[in-house]
Formats: C-alpha cells, sequence, structure tokens
C-alpha cells in the first residue's frame, strides 16, 4: 500500500503544510502592524490570500489535463511557491506593499497549480481506489503536522527572526519540496497518465507561459484592488461551473448523472467552507482581541496561533476518521458522501454554538481562555478533515476521466467561493485601528455574528441529509445506464 513515492509526496505535503500556513499565520500581524492595513482589509486580503490560490485550481486543473500532466505541474507550483516567499521576504525587507502583493499573488498561482495535480499524482501511487481512499485522510493528517507547526511555531518565530526570516524559513520549505519532486522524475512519470510520459512541447511551453503570467497578473490586481477581485472571484467560479454543466450536456447519460452529483457536492462544500474560512478571518481577529495566558497554564501560545488547535486536532482526526469508517464498511454500512457532510455540520453547528456563548458570556476583563478555543477546534477540525478528504475521494470515483483534473478543480472553486464570502462576512466585525475592546462589543457584535452562523449551520445539517437522498438515487441511475 505504501511505497516510495506516495511517502515522498506526504513529505512534500508536510513541506508545503509547514510554509504555507506558516506564512498564513503572521500574515495578519504583517499587514496590520507593518503595512498598516485596517482589520477589514486585512481580513479580505488573508481571507483572499486563502481563497484565490483554490480559484486558480481552475487554470491548474486545466494546465495538468492539456499542457503539462500532474507531475510538471506539481513541480513548478512548488518552485513558484519559493519564488513568492522571496518576494515576501523583500516586501518585508523594504516595508513595500506592492512587492508584498507580488509574493502573495505567486503563492496563490502556486497553490492554483498545485490543488488538482497533487490528489492525482497521488491517487496513481497506489494501485486500488480503495487503497487510495483509505490512506488519503492520513495524507490529509499529513498535511496538518505542517500546517499545526507552522500555526504554533511561526508567531514565536517572528518575535526572533522577525517576518522576513519567517518568510526565509517558509522558502526553505518550498524548495526541499522542489528538489525532492526533481529528483524522483523518472518514478513519477512511470506511475503516470500519457502526459506525464510524453515530452513537452515547445508551443505548449509557450502557452503554459502565457497563460501563467495572465494569471499572476490578474492575481496581483486582485489583491491591490479587493473590492473589484472579489467580483473577479464570483466571475470565474460561476464561468467553471457553467462550462462544467456544458460538458454534462456533452456527456452520456450515465456521466452527466455522475457529474450532477458532482455539483451538487460543490454547493455543500462551498457552505462548509465559509465556517472554515472564519479561521483564517474572524476567528483570528477574535482571538487578537480577546485570547489570553497560556494554554492549561503553562504552553505557551501566541493568539494569532490559535488557529493551530484546529491541524492539531486534524492530526488525530485523520487516522481515527479513516478507522471508522472503514469498519462502518466492513459492517456493509456504506454513508453516501453527502451524509458524511451533514455530520461534519453537526459538528460545526456545536463548534460555533460553543464560540457564541464563549463571546456573549465574556467577562468585564474581556478575556476568553485559549482552552475554550481549543475545545471549538476540536469539534470544527473533525468536521474539516471528513469534507475535505472524503469529498476529493468522491469527486474522483465519479469523475469522467478525460476532465478528472478539472472535476477535482471544483473542489477548489468551492474554497475560493467560501473564501471571498466568508471573509466579506467578516467584515461586518471589523473595529476601526483606535476603537477599544469592550465587553459590549464582544457580547453584541461578535456574539450576533456567530450566533448567525450556529444557526445556518444547523440549516445545513438538513439540506445535506436532503441532497444525500438525491445523490444516492443518482449514481443508481447512473448506473443503470
Amino acid at each position: 500500500m505504501w511505497n516510495k513515492l506516495n511517502k515522498s509526496l506526504m513529505v512534500c505535503q508536510l513541506a508545503f503544510g509547514l510554509s504555507f500556513y506558516g506564512v498564513m499565520v503572521i500574515l495578519t500581524r504583517f499587514f496590520l502592524e507593518d503595512l498598516k492595513y485596517s482589520e477589514a482589509d486585512t481580513m479580505m486580503v488573508v481571507g483572499a490570500f486563502s481563497a484565490i490560490g483554490p480559484l486558480f485550481a481552475i487554470a491548474g486543473g486545466f494546465i495538468a489535463d492539456k499542457f503539462l500532466g500532474a507531475y510538471r505541474s506539481l513541480t513548478f507550483a512548488y518552485f513558484s511557491f519559493a519564488a513568492g516567499y522571496v518576494l515576501l521576504f523583500l516586501g518585508a525587507s523594504t516595508t513595500n506593499v506592492a512587492i508584498s502583493l507580488s509574493g502573495i499573488a505567486l503563492a496563490s498561482y502556486a497553490r492554483g497549480l498545485m490543488a488538482p495535480s497533487y490528489p492525482s499524482l497521488f491517487k496513481r501511487t497506489f494501485d486500488s481506489q480503495e487503497k487510495f481512499e483509505n490512506c488519503y485522510p492520513v495524507n490529509y493528517s499529513v498535511n496538518n503536522v505542517g500546517a499545526f507547526l507552522g500555526q504554533y511555531l511561526f508567531p514565536m518565530f517572528v518575535l526572533v527572526i522577525g517576518f522576513r526570516g519567517g518568510f526565509l524559513l517558509s522558502c526553505g520549505m518550498a524548495v526541499l519540496a522542489f528538489v525532492i519532486m526533481v529528483s524522483s522524475r523518472k518514478s513519477f512519470a512511470g506511475v503516470g497518465v500519457k502526459i506525464d510520459q510524453e515530452p513537452v512541447t515547445e508551443k505548449k511551453w509557450a502557452a503554459f507561459g502565457i497563460l501563467s503570467l495572465a494569471m499572476i497578473g490578474l492575481v496581483f490586481f486582485m489583491f491591490s484592488n479587493m473590492d473589484i477581485g472579489k467580483n473577479i472571484v464570483y466571475g470565474i467560479s460561476a464561468a467553471a461551473i457553467l462550462y462544467f454543466i456544458s460538458l454534462m450536456f456533452k456527456a452520456t447519460r450515465s456521466e452527466a448523472l455522475k457529474m450532477g452529483t458532482i455539483l451538487i457536492m460543490t454547493v455543500l462544500t462551498t457552505a462548509f467552507f465559509v465556517y472554515y474560512g472564519q479561521m483564517m478571518t474572524s476567528m483570528t481577529m477574535v482571538t487578537i482581541n480577546t485570547m489570553r495566558g497560556d494554554l492549561f497554564g503553562f504552553i505557551p501560545i501566541a493568539p494569532e496561533a490559535a488557529m493551530a488547535m484546529n491541524p492539531l486536532w486534524c492530526m488525530v482526526a485523520g487516522p481515527l476518521i479513516a478507522w471508522s469508517f472503514s469498519k462502518l464498511e466492513r459492517h456493509k454500512i456504506n454513508l453516501t458522501t453527502a451524509s458524511k457532510v451533514s455530520f461534519s455540520f453537526v459538528l460545526t453547528a456545536i463548534a460555533f454554538g460553543i464560540l457564541t456563548l464563549a463571546v456573549k458570556n465574556i467577562g468585564s476583563d474581556v478575556i476568553i481562555r485559549p482552552e475554550v478555543f481549543l475545545v471549538i477546534h476540536f469539534f470544527q477540525a473533525f468536521a474539516e478533515v471528513i469534507v475535505g478528504s472524503m469529498v476529493v475521494s468522491f469527486i474522483l470515483s465519479v469523475a469522467p476521466k478525460h476532465i478528472e483534473n478539472f472535476s477535482v478543480s471544483l473542489f477548489s472553486v468551492s474554497l475560493a467561493l467560501s473564501g471571498i464570502v466568508g471573509a466579506v462576512f467578516s467584515t461586518s466585525i471589523a473595529i476601526e485601528k483606535d476603537q477599544k475592546i469592550t465587553q459590549e462589543i464582544v457580547q453584541n457584535v461578535y456574539g450576533g455574528y456567530f450566533g448567525t452562523l450556529t444557526l445556518w449551520a444547523v440549516v445545513m445539517v438538513g439540506v445535506a441529509l436532503l441532497s444525500s437522498v438525491v445523490i444516492r438515487k443518482m449514481i443508481a441511475a447512473a448506473n443503470k445506464s
């Protein structure tokens, strides 16, 4: 089941998690303190950083399918991550907004290349779909080991080596992943599809270069003009979904029905990741403004590092969820992916319900203990692992092979849409730079916001269960066609 290739990919995933999430966790303070952004603008930029990369997985899937193949796309992605972090280092060294945004744009482009290519290549290192599905949640946990270390350690590293040192450290991790991919080229090409094994023509390289420059330029423009940028996200996402629907009309009835289930899962996934995106935006602002003290009284933790609790629990959740669902299947209990997503919304409702109670009942000292956020992230992390691992596996199991990478990119469309929508929602709790955080603000502004999110999570439990019934019938009809 496990071999040198999939283990090498998981080392790359570990390096990605450490570098990318390490950068993400320090971006909020970098923009607030060094670049002097407001809370609202900072939440939009950080939210967009988590969202725009997955959006460009649409182009990444197209590049992998038509130009480079999954292996070359992934290799180039790690190189682009490293280059982006170098630009962030230069931006921090000169306190230059344009250079910093260029670094974010390049890293976002790299994430777009990586998102559809990694699961596609990882899948082909296994000799069966069943083994891949059983192991992918473990891979998800490995990514979260890197994410946890990055999110927990980077805020403390920054105190010693500054923002420049943090960005340079991330660059080193990306270079490590790039070297691993280059050194294993022949082995990865051997397990890849035809396009991975064939040389790339000059015409394809030229098309790839032009498309890449256009993407990077567009991302930079979006970060520089977030009001326009968010509308571009909406437009590109809508165009990708409409294109996918157009492909359904050209497909056989069986393929069209299965592609229809992917659309349903895209809607559910988008709704779920609106909640996940709060971790980088509204929840980070809440922790910066209210979380004080050491975890359990002796574990030091910076307020912005509270999001490290998420990958901490994800490391636990991955193997446990894989074992739980495998055991259910051995007992002939086969849940649809939508049913599993409905359970994720149950966990999300619990997480945001706890957060709502915490802010509504905050004391006059306006302090929330780190242990409260540890419990919140426990429920949300288990929900995230279910959606993050199971939905991709589901898409790969039903997508037509000739549009496999593009189909997987719809998962990234969900991340993009939800990230921007979630960031826009989050700006409703932003306060002015000189405004003091009071008990009344926390109870009314934060409490009302998270209370509304909790209510909608409960509604989505029912929506997901209904979708489960529809998906089961669609797949049954497709198999009969």
